[in-house]
């Protein structure tokens, strides 16, 4: 299982993991987007702070007594008009100082690599790879 949200620190953790229907049903991109530009309109861009954050579960079956998790985060700021045009959901508002532009500006394999949920798959990889070997290891 997964989830990911959208953390802004100014709305006191908001939209969070209400994130995909922040304006509420059905899910809108558009709508979600205006409803956060508008809760930060005039915000300076020091406290338009915000991070994408994602938790991953593996469940390996039905009796697992322990499920892999992993987590990360993917810091930026929230501008105050769209930029980009690949992506979905905030990523056009979502700024990468490190990166000198939107995750709408990024390709997409460079999204992947860099993203929260990325990242996350990544130490997901590495949790895995330790917990098969553990099991080989007892197993001999």
């Amino acid at each position: 299982a997964d989830d990911s949200g959208l953390v802004v620190d100014a709305l006191g953790g908001q939209p969070g993991i209400y994130s995909a229907r922040f304006a509420g049903q059905p899910t809108d991109d558009a709508a979600n987007n205006a409803k956060l530009l508008a809760a930060l309109n005039d915000l300076p861009a020091e406290q338009r702070t915000a991070h994408f954050r994602c938790c991953i579960v593996l469940v390996r079956h039905p009796t697992d007594p322990v499920p892999l998790i992993a987590e990360a985060s993917w810091d930026g700021v929230i501008l105050t008009a769209p930029q980009g045009q690949q992506g979905f959901g905030y990523d056009p508002l979502f700024y990468l100082p490190t990166q000198v532009c939107t995750a709408a500006e990024l390709a997409a394999n460079e999204k992947n690599r860099l993203s929260h949920r990325g990242q996350a798959l990544q130490r997901l990889r590495a949790l895995l790879a330790a917990s098969v070997e553990t099991e080989a290891r007892q197993a001999l």
